[in-house]
C-alpha cells in the first residue's frame, strides 16, 4: 500500500504543478473577458432616445446592438465618427471614423471607412435596431482603436445611406441622433 500511496502522492503533486503553471499562464496573459463601450442617443432637443452597446469578442470583431425609439420610419444611415462629442451641435462629433483612410460605403470597392455600419432600420411605430458586427474597430488600444485621444461618437442621419458614395456620405444627410461611446458596461 505504500508504494501505491506513493504513486497517488506523485501524480498528485504532479497534476497540482500542472494546474499551478496553467493558472499563472492565465493570470499573465490577462483576462479573456469581453471587452464592453455604451452610449446613449439624444436627439437635436437633448431628449433621450435611445442605446448602444458594443463589446468586442476574443476574435476582436465588435458586436453593436443599437435601440431607439421617436425616429421616422424607415433606413437611416449609422456611422462611427471620429470624435467623442455630441454637442454643442452633433457636428462636433467630426467625419466618420477613418483611421485608415479609406473611402465611405461597405459596398464601395476602395472602402469602407472604419465607422461605416449597415442602415438601421425604423419600424412604423418610430422604433429602430440594429445588430451589427465589425473588425475595422476596436474597443482595445491600437490604431483602431475607439478610445483615442478624442474619443469617438455614434451618429444616426436622417436619409438611408446607399453604402457607395464617397462624396456626403451616402446621401445620409442632416445628423438627428449622438451618442458619445464610453468605456464599460
Amino acid at each position: 500500500m505504500s508504494s501505491l500511496s506513493s504513486i497517488r502522492r506523485g501524480a498528485a503533486l504532479a497534476v497540482g504543478a500542472i494546474l499551478a503553471v496553467l493558472l499563472a499562464t492565465t493570470v499573465a496573459a490577462g483576462p479573456i473577458s469581453p471587452r464592453h463601450a455604451h452610449g446613449s442617443f439624444v436627439d437635436a432637443s437633448g431628449a433621450t432616445i435611445g442605446s448602444i452597446r458594443l463589446t468586442e469578442d476574443g476574435h476582436g470583431v465588435v458586436h453593436l446592438k443599437v435601440k431607439v425609439e421617436g425616429l421616422a420610419p424607415g433606413l437611416h444611415g449609422i456611422h462611427i465618427h471620429a470624435v467623442g462629442s455630441c454637442s454643442p451641435t452633433f457636428a462636433a462629433a467630426g467625419g466618420h471614423y477613418n483611421p485608415f483612410g479609406h473611402e465611405h460605403g461597405l459596398d464601395n470597392p476602395n472602402g469602407p471607412h472604419a465607422g461605416d455600419l449597415p442602415n438601421l432600420v425604423v419600424n412604423v411605430r418610430g422604433h429602430g435596431r440594429l445588430h451589427a458586427t465589425t473588425d475595422r474597430v476596436s474597443l482595445t488600444a491600437g490604431p483602431a482603436t475607439l478610445f483615442d485621444a478624442d474619443g469617438s461618437a455614434v451618429i444616426i442621419h436622417a436619409n438611408p445611406d446607399d453604402q457607395v458614395t464617397n462624396v456626403g456620405n451616402g446621401g445620409s444627410g442632416a445628423r438627428i441622433a449622438c451618442a458619445v461611446i464610453l468605456p464599460g458596461r
